[in-house]
C-alpha cells in the first residue's frame, strides 16, 4: 500500500492515502472504520481510478477531533483533502456513515462531485440506529461481553446469517485488517461518530442531487442500512439507480469484494462516458 500522508485542517491532521491512476475517486469509510486500513475495493479500483482514502476525523491517525464532530464537518474535511491534492471534482464513494457524508458533500459543492455511489447507507443517520429485540442484544454482547463474545456479536452484526460459517475461519482476522483495529474493540469515537450520524437527515434534500449520476446499493439482510433506507435514496434523488443485493448484509463490500467493485466500477464508466459525451 502507499505511504499515509497528513493534511492538517482545522485543527485535525487528517491522515489519507492515495494509490492507483485514472480519475480522482474519493472513498468514505464508516463508523469506527480506519480509512487508511487495507481496502479490498480499492486494491481492485486502484487499476482504474486514483483512490483517496483517509480516516474520518478523530479515528486512527486523524488526531486530534479538532473541532465538534459533524457531517458538515466531515464533509468540510473531505474537500479540503481534494483541494490538497489539487483535485476540483472526483467520483465518491461512500459506505454506510460514509455514504452519509458522501451526500453532505454533494449537497455542499454539487459541482465537484462527478458521481456517487452509496453503499448500504441512509439519508436520515438515525434510520441506523433503530433497534429491533435482535440488534439491542447483539448491542449488548458487543459493549459489555468478553472479548470473543464482542468479537462474534459485531460479526453477526455485519453480516447475515449463515456468512460467519460460510467464510474462512480467519474472518476475524480480515475484518480486523479492513477496520484497522480487533473487531471486538470500538474506537472511542464510534460513538461521538454516531451521535453526529443520528443528527443528520438530508432526506427533503434530495431532490437537490438531481443531475449526478448515482447508484444505491443495499443489502437484502442489512441490520444497520435496512433496504427501505437505500430504496429512499434512490427515490430522492432523480435518476438515481438502485440495486438490492440477495442475501447480502452491511459487510457486503467486504465479502462480495468482486461482486460490489463490478458494480462500481460498471456505474463510474457509466458516470464518465456521460461526462464525455457532455
Amino acid at each position: 500500500m502507499a505511504e499515509v500522508q497528513s493534511y492538517d485542517f482545522e485543527g485535525c491532521k487528517l491522515a489519507y492515502r492515495v494509490e492507483g491512476a485514472g480519475p480522482p475517486l474519493v472513498m468514505i469509510q464508516g463508523v469506527g472504520a480506519h480509512g487508511t486500513a487495507y481496502n479490498p475495493q480499492v486494491e481492485i479500483l486502484k487499476d482504474h481510478y486514483t483512490c483517496l482514502t483517509f480516516d474520518n476525523r478523530g479515528i486512527g491517525a486523524s488526531q486530534p477531533v479538532g473541532k465538534e464532530l459533524t457531517l458538515q464537518q466531515m464533509a468540510r474535511d473531505t474537500l479540503a483533502l481534494m483541494d490538497h491534492l489539487g483535485w476540483h471534482s472526483a467520483h465518491v464513494v461512500g459506505h454506510s456513515l460514509g455514504g452519509l457524508i458522501s451526500l453532505e458533500v454533494a449537497l455542499t459543492a454539487k459541482e465537484r462531485v462527478r458521481s456517487l455511489t452509496l453503499l448500504n447507507t441512509f439519508a436520515r443517520g438515525a434510520d441506523a440506529t433503530r433497534m429491533s429485540l435482535r440488534v439491542l442484544w447483539i448491542s449488548l454482547r458487543l459493549r459489555f461481553g468478553a472479548r470473543g463474545m464482542r468479537r462474534n456479536a459485531f460479526m453477526e452484526l455485519v453480516l447475515a446469517p449463515g456468512q460467519k460459517k460460510r467464510q474462512a475461519p480467519g474472518l476475524a482476522g480480515r475484518l480486523a485488517r479492513i477496520f484497522g483495529h480487533d473487531i471486538a474493540d470500538l474506537p472511542p469515537i464510534s460513538d461521538t461518530q454516531l451521535a453526529a450520524m443520528a443528527a443528520q437527515d438530508v432526506t427533503a434534500k434530495l431532490n437537490e442531487l438531481a443531475g449526478i449520476p448515482t447508484l444505491v446499493i443495499s443489502g437484502e439482510k442489512d441490520l444497520i442500512a435496512r433496504p427501505d433506507s437505500g430504496k429512499a435514496i434512490a427515490r430522492g434523488i432523480p435518476g438515481a439507480r438502485y440495486i438490492e443485493i440477495a442475501g447480502a448484509s452491511h459487510a457486503f463490500p467486504i465479502i462480495e469484494v468482486q461482486r460490489c467493485a463490478d458494480l462500481i466500477l460498471e456505474h463510474l464508466a457509466a458516470a464518465e462516458q456521460r461526462t464525455t459525451v457532455r
